[in-house]
C-alpha cells in the first residue's frame, strides 16, 4: 500500500497555520496541524497515534486528509449532523 502525503504550496501551508494557530474552534485547530504533520513527512497513521495530543483513530485522520483534498478548507468543517455519512 501505498503512504499517504500531502503537498502544501506557501498559500496553503500559511493559511493552515493561521487556522492551528489562531482558530476559535478547537476540532479545526486539530485538523489544521494534523495536516501540517502531514505535509511535514509523517504519515497520517503516525499522527493519529502520536502527533496529536489525543490520540485518534488513524481513519479519522485520514478523513480529515480526504476532506482537505478533495474540498479545501471547507472539508476540515463539521457537517450538519442530518447530513454525516452521506456525500452530495
Amino acid at each position: 500500500m501505498q503512504r499517504r502525503t500531502l503537498t502544501l504550496d506557501q498559500w496553503q501551508r500559511l493559511t493552515l497555520e493561521q487556522m492551528r494557530d489562531h482558530h476559535p474552534t478547537p476540532y479545526l485547530r486539530e485538523r489544521a496541524a494534523a495536516l501540517l504533520k502531514i505535509a511535514d513527512g509523517m504519515s497520517p497513521h503516525v499522527v493519529a497515534r502520536h502527533g496529536l495530543l489525543k490520540r485518534r483513530k488513524p481513519d479519522t485522520v485520514y478523513t480529515w486528509l480526504n476532506g482537505y483534498q478533495q474540498h479545501g478548507l471547507t472539508g476540515l468543517y463539521h457537517k450538519p449532523r442530518r447530513q454525516r455519512g452521506f456525500s452530495p
